[in-house]
């Protein structure tokens, strides 16, 4: 699926808006699900304290046949999603314009309205659509960015995700992240008392599609970096080996399958590497395995454990987790030196560390009061901050644009996936239609 931007003009510039648990990476590979799910139903929990009030007026379609998507009501939810906005709902909207001679801004303005979305959908071809949009700052009376995005005749969901992100880099100056994917594992011992399936779907939780069923745990979902494969684990030959998977394709590739651990893989940021975690020398080490030359280089030497590797937004580093210290800690590893350096200190558990896009926060797992949350810790301050209050938060995986982190929770006793803003101020669940949902894996930009 490939999304053409058509046009996109900034006119005006608005104000601004602006380890799992530590064993169980290594040792608790045999996990259990109790149900299994495809698509995942959003609900947003929380929100920012005074919303934004936004309009999304249905977008002009004329032709015969209806569209198979709603492309305002999916930008309306994506821009509802991020906690910033406030939709006006289709009830109390006085006109429905889609081109800017028919937009009357004193109606928006009785609306308490601040910006509107208009735009149209075009058929330019029997298989593809184009689909147009303009922003108006209502107060200025002032369209802020105009544009439109081509596509196949199935992609109107990622037309409009398109345009939820070029809105929404218009209003915050952040790089929206709607059109993205993400990856996740579900399991169904209802009709299968070992049933596992690792899915891909949109941002949003639509689109599901089945990557691969095996009747063994998978885990460990790692996006490469041009979002076109999937590094995990499977125990599908009775023990942990490394896969590489084409998503397009289907096409998978056993990459490591040595004695012991064969664990977390991350992919590098030139896509060129991975760096996993071996235990094929008596002791769980990180190694970076070059994709191209199969070469294998070991990275961490210590009689402590060493695991969950992730990479420094410039490839020159990589942090993970070790009980070197005694108690599960943070660390990071410069490639080229081989110098460790230790970067979490609070509490006496801290785990499953990624950095944010421009490398500022570390996104982590943390055990406070015998929980153990979702925490992020601002590396130029040094302050940690807990986003999350709930009893068991694993797997947390950062939005690429940094604004939000997905992971694993309990809700009612059921594994659900969740996400939260990084300033903790917006959160929403994503439980499945039916069953529980585990480790989530966020993509890189699709572009």
């Amino acid at each position: 699926m490939r999304i053409n931007k058509v046009v996109r003009l900034a006119q005006k510039k608005p104000k601004a808006m602006l380890f799992s648990v530590f064993s169980s990476t290594i040792f608790t590979l045999l996990v259990s699900f109790s149900a299994w799910s495809s698509d995942l139903v959003i609900e947003i929990t929380q929100g920012v304290d005074n919303p934004v009030p936004i309009a999304v007026v249905p977008f002009h379609w004329s032709g015969n046949n209806a569209l198979n998507e709603d492309v305002a009501q999916v930008i309306d939810a994506d821009l509802e999603r991020s906690g910033q906005f406030k939709s006006l709902k289709r009830s109390l909207m006085l006109s429905f314009p889609h081109q800017k001679e028919d937009v009357y801004f004193r109606d928006w303005s009785y609306l308490a309205t601040e910006y509107l979305v208009i735009g149209q959908v075009l058929a330019t071809s029997a298989d593809s659509y184009q689909v147009n949009y303009q922003l108006f700052d209502v107060q200025r009376q002032e369209v802020i960015s105009v544009g439109g995005f081509t596509g196949g005749k199935n992609d109107l969901r990622a037309l409009a995700h398109s345009t939820s992100d070029a809105v929404y880099e218009a209003l915050t100056g952040l790089k929206g992240a709607f059109r993205t994917r993400i990856a996740y594992v579900a399991a169904d011992k209802k009709v299968n008392p070992s049933y596992y399936k690792l899915f891909v779907a949109d941002a949003d939780g639509h689109n599901a599609k089945e990557i691969l069923k095996s009747n063994q745990p998978i885990m460990s979902p790692s996006w490469s970096r041009d979002a076109s494969k999937l590094a995990y684990v499977s125990f599908e030959t009775n023990r942990p080996a490394i896969y590489v998977q084409d998503i397009t394709t289907g096409q998978r590739e056993r990459i490591q399958s040595f004695k012991g651990i064969n664990g977390a893989p991350s992919w590098s940021p030139d896509g060129e590497k991975l760096a996993i975690v071996l235990s094929k020398d008596g002791n769980a080490e990180i190694y970076v395995l070059d994709l191209a030359s199969n070469k294998l280089t070991r990275v961490t030497r210590h009689y402590g454990i060493d695991t969950e590797p992730s990479w420094s937004v410039d490839g020159k580093h990589i942090l993970f987790t070790s009980d070197r210290g005694g108690k599960p800690q943070i660390y990071q590893v410069t490639l080229e030196s081989g110098w460790v350096e230790r970067l979490t200190f609070e509490g006496d558990y801290n785990a499953r560390g990624s950095l944010t896009y421009d490398g500022r926060f570390l996104v982590l797992v943390s055990r406070h009061d015998s929980q153990f949350n979702i925490a992020v810790q601002d590396l130029q301050r040094g302050t940690m901050s807990l986003l999350t209050q709930t009893s068991l938060d694993e797997s947390p995986t950062v939005a690429p644009n940094g604004s939000m982190v997905m992971y694993s929770t309990q809700d009612g006793g059921r594994d659900i996936l969740a996400a939260v803003s990084i300033d903790g101020k917006v959160k929403f669940k994503i439980p499945a239609n039916e069953g529980v949902v585990r480790e989530p894996a966020w993509s890189p930009y699709l572009d």
